[in-house]
């Protein structure tokens, strides 16, 4: 029969403790799992410290954790340190005074591996119990055994125990809303969770195997933690299989990792871990919260905002740190300078390591780049440290699937795409068969041509901009290449085309573009030689850039619902362009003619009418009359347009070489389908019948 010692109440400043232990001090209730086992661990922990200092001389043999289900009870049990009643007094009913803490500050210099710091740990329990009780017997044999029982609230007994072994057993009566702690695969799960890697065996229950068709269990302790942590391990006591395989451990069925960074450092914060470049995907949020946070190899969460740079967040791995600060709980970081230090740290070495790989091993570098590009890209956005380094082994691709340093494209392509105005021009594609043939003509041309189809590329083009001095960025199929590269003007091969024979082909060619109202095209001309194609279907860089920016950023959803706009640039030193001209002009139309010098004697009003409006000595009243002459004169030349119109598109349709020359215009740039596609295809066979 126990003999009671001590009645009295938990020191708490207020009897609402415990409800906000209870309800709010963590953020979810199966965190107490994680600190009663961490707090049993301490107590082996402790143990150990003590006679290593030669404090303790007695076995240190079964030095596990057992967590066992007892019918409505959970248990979890020690064989460490054990507690005294005055122990237990001071650190178990006084709320917050942590015996980890003091224990720290005594043994600082041997007791690294203990976990608790907050001494509200063991409370944690009350958030899925209705009673709490603590059996311990200290490792000091002349003290008592002690059972101290609470019922989550500030009254608890304290009572002298039946004689036990040196440990703690934590026994848990789990209350009516929690009765999923009683079951077994659910504390397993969490265990597996919080205690993969505490340096003390963790022990639930026995392995089982299957004899005579059946699950039995066997004389085995299961022990959750077999994996010892890799990242406590000195690096050059491991194998790239070391690697690998703890890789696997972390992360089951994944692909083996490009390569890793083993991070070691206790000054002027301690932090150990293992960072994994995975085998990226296309989708950046699929790869995120893969990084695992452990304080001293108890398990804290896999949300390391504000530890890991964003643009580190793809990769996976572990991070184990005892002065990242935490909040109560240990489920949240607090605001600290440790914490840029750290991040910055990881920056620096992830940096550092990639440096080291291209410069150890360019072709295998260049192998990785594939994956490797989109965490380098994303890091030169959004970290300016980072740009600072990355810019010496961040690689550009071009069409011809060659490798270039930043420093090394500009370099070749310099002497040869400098416009007339100093800029180093970079074009670039999305996709190499739906530009192949602006970028044959750009090779044709002597010029390079980047390939940037990546999922940030469009972001990095514009930080490159203002980053590097004289440098413009133009897609390929934005503008035909002559306009791309502007070079000092040469006229003479030129054809000599008058102004009004310009605005005829510019008419002849729009009244016969498709109607669509996502696609907008207006008709240009220019002199690009006669050896150039006689049309180009371009994109303007600005408007398709802001476009693509919208598809990926909040906030310029205006740009992505503007139509497509396109321009159809005509070329007037083509054969081809010049003759429908010519053509057009032996039909000898009179109606054309008619309504043509109508409209130059109707626009020759309107501007004799804008000089007389220029004279300040009219009155109100004349400058009326003029401006209502202006209204009827612009009226009848928009009379006139619709009948021009009328003219112009009864020529294209008799001549169907405009129509084709724009289809073709459209299937260069994907826009030809469905029953435009199949009318461009009825019409090149009958032209081809009627050249037979």
């Amino acid at each position: 029969m126990s003999k009671q010692v001590k009645n009295g109440k938990i020191g708490v400043q207020s009897d609402n403790m415990f409800p906000i232990i209870k309800k709010f001090l963590y953020s979810d209730n199966e965190i107490f799992l994680r600190e009663i086992v961490s707090n049993a661990v301490d107590a082996s922990q402790k143990l150990k410290t003590l006679a290593s200092k030669g404090e303790y001389s007695g076995s240190l043999d079964n030095l596990k954790v057992e967590v066992k289900i007892d019918g409505d009870k959970l248990i979890v049990s020690d064989h460490g340190i054990g507690m005294s009643a005055d122990e237990i007094d001071k650190y178990i009913n006084q709320i917050a005074i942590s015996s980890a803490e003091e224990f720290l500050d005594k043994y600082k210099d041997d007791a690294a591996s203990i976990i608790g710091h907050f001494g509200l740990g063991f409370y944690s329990g009350f958030m899925v119990s209705d009673k709490v009780e603590i059996y311990t017997q200290s490792y000091r044999e002349e003290e008592d055994s002690i059972l101290w029982s609470c019922e989550g609230n500030p009254e608890f007994t304290m009572e002298v125990a039946d004689k036990r072994e040196r440990g703690t057993d934590i026994i848990l009566h789990i209350d009516e809303e929690s009765k999923e702690f009683l079951d077994p695969a659910h504390i397993r799960a969490l265990l597996e969770k919080y205690a993969k890697f505490l340096p003390v065996p963790i022990v639930f229950g026995k392995e089982k195997e299957w004899k005579d068709g059946q699950e039995v269990e066997t004389d085995k302790d299961l022990v959750i933690n077999a994996n010892e942590p890799l990242w406590i391990k000195t690096p050059t006591d491991l194998t790239d299989k070391d690697y690998e395989e703890f890789y696997q451990t972390l992360f089951p069925m994944s692909e083996k990792p490009l390569f890793w960074i083993h991070l070691n450092i206790d000054y002027p914060f301690n932090l150990t871990g293992i960072l994994y470049f995975p085998r990226v995907k296309s989708n950046m949020d699929l790869q995120k919260n893969k990084i695992q946070l452990y304080s001293n190899q108890v398990f804290v969460t896999d949300s390391v905002e504000g530890i890991v740079p964003d643009f580190l967040m793809l990769l996976h791995g572990v991070i184990d740190s005892p002065d990242i600060p935490l909040n109560v709980s240990r489920s949240y970081l607090q605001a600290d300078h440790n914490v840029k230090k750290i991040s910055s740290y990881i920056t620096r070495k992830v940096a550092d390591k990639l440096a080291d790989l291209f410069k150890e091993d360019r072709k295998n570098y260049e192998e990785k780049w594939e994956v490797l590009d989109l965490f380098v890209k994303y890091g030169m956005l959004t970290q300016e440290k980072f740009y600072e380094k990355a810019e010496k082994f961040a690689l550009l691709k071009n069409t011809e699937k060659k490798y270039y340093t930043l420093e090394e494209y500009r370099n070749l392509i310099a002497a040869n795409q400098t416009d007339k105005d100093g800029n180093v021009v970079y074009l670039y594609a999305v996709d190499t068969d739906n530009q192949y043939s602006y970028i044959k003509e750009a090779n044709d041309r002597g010029y390079d041509v980047l390939l940037m189809d990546g999922q940030l590329d469009i972001h990095l083009i514009s930080m490159l901009e203002q980053k590097v001095a004289q440098s413009h960025f133009v897609r390929v199929d934005s503008d035909t290449i002559d306009n791309l590269i502007k070079k000092e003007e040469d006229n003479k091969d030129k054809a000599e085309v008058s102004e009004e024979e310009q605005e005829l082909l510019q008419q002849l060619f729009e009244q016969q573009l498709p109607k669509n109202d996502k696609v907008m095209i207006s008709v240009q001309t220019g002199h690009h030689g006669k050896n150039a194609k006689p049309l180009v279907l371009v994109q303007g860089e600005y408007m398709r850039r802001m476009k693509d920016m919208a598809a990926m950023q909040q906030g310029m959803n205006f740009y992505g619902e503007l139509p497509d706009s396109y321009i159809l640039n005509l070329n007037l030193d083509h054969s081809l362009i010049r003759g429908i001209a010519v053509v057009f002009n032996e039909t000898k139309n009179e109606e054309y003619t008619s309504l043509n010098a109508d409209k130059r004697g109707q626009e020759a009003r309107v501007s004799a009418i804008q000089q007389q409006l220029g004279d300040d000595k009219l009155s109100d009243d004349e400058k009326e009359t003029l401006r209502k002459d202006m209204t009827e004169t612009n009226e009848k030349i928009s009379e006139i347009d619709d009948k021009l119109a009328e003219v112009y598109r009864a020529f294209g349709e008799k001549h169907r070489i405009i129509s084709q020359l724009i289809d073709l215009g459209l299937l260069s740039s994907g826009l030809l389908k469905g029953a435009s596609l199949d009318r461009f295809v009825t019409r090149s066979m009958e032209i081809l019948s009627d050249k037979k």
